[in-house]
C-alpha cells in the first residue's frame, strides 16, 4: 500500500511515523508513506496557500490551485483508489470504513487547515470525506494520523500476530473484553480463575460474555 498525504506543516507528521509499528511498516515494505508540502506546489515567492474568503467571514481559505498541482503531479504516476479529506463534516470514521480501505492499493489523504479547503477541491478531487470525531482541531494532520495508522496496522504482515486486529473493539460490533497479564494476584486483586484454567473453549466463551457485558455497559448502540 501507499499512502500520500497532503498537508501545509509536515513537520507536524514526521515523528508520528517514525517509532513503533508505523516505523517498522514501512521498513518491512508493507506500506510506503509520503508526506507532500502543499507549499511546494504554489506559484508565488511567499509560497502562500491561503487567501480571504469571498464573501467575507472570519478566518482564511486553502486555495484550490496548489492544493490540485500536488494532487495532478500524484496522479501523473499512479491512480489512486480514493483521495480522502479529512475534515470534521464528513463521515464519522468507523472500523467497517477502515477494513474496507485497508484492502485499497493507494490513497491520498488532504489534511485541511485554516477554516478548510475552497469548496471546489472537495467537488472535484476529493472521493471521499471523514471525520475522526465530532469537534474541531487546529488542522487536518492528527486526523490523518489516526486514520492512516488505523489502515496500516491492519495490513497482512504488519503485526507480528496477524490475529490480534481481529480480536480489536469494533471489528465484530463488540469492544474488546477485559486483558490481564502477570503477576496473576496483585495485592489480593486476582486474575480470573477462567483465563488461566487453560480450557480454550471456555475462555473464548468467557471472553464473548466480557466483551457484550462490556459492550451493553458502555455502547449499547452497537448492539442494535
Amino acid at each position: 500500500m501507499r499512502i500520500d498525504i497532503l498537508t501545509c506543516v509536515p513537520n507536524l507528521l514526521e515523528s508520528f511515523f517514525a517509532h513503533s509499528i508505523l516505523k517498522r511498516a514501512q521498513q518491512g515494505g508493507f506500506v510506503e508513506v509520503n508526506v507532500h508540502d502543499i507549499r511546494d506546489y504554489s506559484t508565488n515567492k511567499h509560497r502562500t496557500i491561503d487567501d480571504y474568503a469571498f464573501g467575507g467571514g472570519a478566518g482564511m481559505v486553502m486555495q484550490i490551485e496548489p492544493i490540485a498541482r500536488c494532487i495532478q503531479a500524484l496522479q501523473a504516476d499512479r491512480n489512486y483508489d480514493e483521495i480522502i479529506y479529512l475534515t470534521p463534516d464528513g463521515e464519522l470514521l468507523q472500523q467497517r470504513a477502515v477494513n474496507q480501505l485497508s484492502l485499497k492499493g493507494n490513497l491520498i489523504l488532504l489534511c485541511g487547515h485554516y477554516k478548510g479547503v475552497d469548496q471546489r477541491v472537495r467537488d472535484l478531487f476529493v472521493t471521499k470525506e471523514i471525520s475522526i470525531g465530532d469537534y474541531v482541531l487546529s488542522g487536518g494532520e492528527l486526523a490523518a494520523a489516526v486514520l492512516a495508522d488505523a489502515i496500516i496496522r491492519l495490513l497482512p504482515g504488519v503485526l507480528n500476530d496477524e490475529t490480534s486486529a481481529l480480536t480489536d473493539s469494533f471489528q465484530d460490533n463488540l469492544l474488546a473484553p477485559p486483558v490481564y497479564t502477570r503477576p496473576a494476584d496483585y495485592e489480593g486483586s486476582k486474575v480470573p480463575d477462567i483465563l488461566m484454567s487453560g480450557h480454550e473453549a471456555k475462555i473464548e466463551e468467557w471472553r464473548y460474555e466480557q466483551a457484550v457485558k462490556r459492550t451493553r455497559e458502555r455502547r449499547p448502540d452497537l448492539l442494535k
